[in-house]
């Protein structure tokens, strides 16, 4: 299966096409139920995998071997693949995505940070020179066969959003990403100066960027959203909840006949679908 091509066809059609931010296994099992295609987010996968926060300490390793988990679990389903700045050596990002690609990623995300890095809706990002990203893009390009590769911009200033947006445009990257935009206003400008150019948004609870809906986003032209840690942050507020509810219970566990409880019947169901042979059986996911 050509799965660049794939995800190029939907984020193609009329309708801004969205990405779920996954961080481990079962949260993309849960998110698998609702949506075709998948973000493996940074900032979600530093925080399950270490432990730590968006700043660099991803190693390119634990990174392939996750898409490879998912790969064989969800063979159907789009995977856009967060590679920060390549790991920092133009040659490491072009064996990365060549890696990846082999393993079955739709895409990757390639920014232009310098260490150190920050999350894409943090202060105090610094940016490479425009050149010197535009080279290391262009070898990633060059190492490609069909993966979707979406070249950000981390700029923070606004004449150099709009030069660095016009630039991404102008090269063989199939989307261009302006992360951490700040009003609806920005989104319409970068969507002028870059063309035709299919555009990515991603969305980031409390981040920079406006809470908007699909269907505004597709009227403003955006082809692709991502949705980086909507699975991690309400796995947060989920097992905070729950434990305050089992301390308060003095340790009873819930009664797995209420609606809302799961338990380990629905569990062990749910992951059942992972398993290779039983993916002719599973239900199509809702977009």
């Amino acid at each position: 299966m050509l799965y660049g091509n794939a995800l190029r066809k939907a984020i193609s059609s009329s309708r801004t096409t969205p990405l779920i931010g996954i961080y481990d296994m079962y949260s993309a099992s849960i998110a698998a139920q609702h949506y075709n295609g998948f973000f493996v987010s940074g900032f979600g996968f530093a925080a399950s995998h270490y432990g730590l926060p968006d700043i660099g300490f991803i190693a390119w390793p634990d990174m392939l071997a996750f898409v490879e988990r998912l790969r064989l679990a969800f063979p159907e389903h789009h995977l856009l693949v967060d590679i920060d700045d390549g790991y920092v050596d133009p040659e490491v990002a072009c064996h990365v995505v060549q890696r990846l690609e082999r393993t079955g990623a739709s895409g990757v995300i390639l920014e232009d940070q310098r260490r150190p890095r920050r999350c894409g809706h943090a202060d105090g990002k610094l940016t490479l020179p425009l050149e010197e990203y535009l080279d290391k893009l262009q070898l990633v390009l060059s190492s490609r066969k069909d993966m979707v590769v979406v070249a950000r911009t981390d700029a923070t200033e606004e004449p150099e959003i709009l030069r660095r947006a016009a630039a991404l445009a102008e090269t063989d990257a199939d989307v261009v990403l302006v992360d951490g935009v700040r009003s609806v206003e920005w989104i319409r400008k970068v969507r002028k100066v870059i063309g035709d150019k299919p555009l990515l948004f991603n969305q980031i609870a409390g981040g920079k960027s406006p809470r908007l809906s699909l269907s505004e986003l597709s009227e403003l032209g955006v082809d692709v959203a991502i949705y980086s840690t909507p699975c991690l942050f309400a796995a947060h507020g989920a097992i905070d909840g729950a434990l305050s509810d089992l301390k308060t219970a003095d340790g009873r566990l819930p009664d797995t006949r209420e609606a809302a409880a799961v338990g380990v019947k629905g569990a062990t169901e749910l992951l059942e679908k992972n398993i290779s042979r039983h993916h002719g059986h599973r239900q199509p996911a809702r977009v």
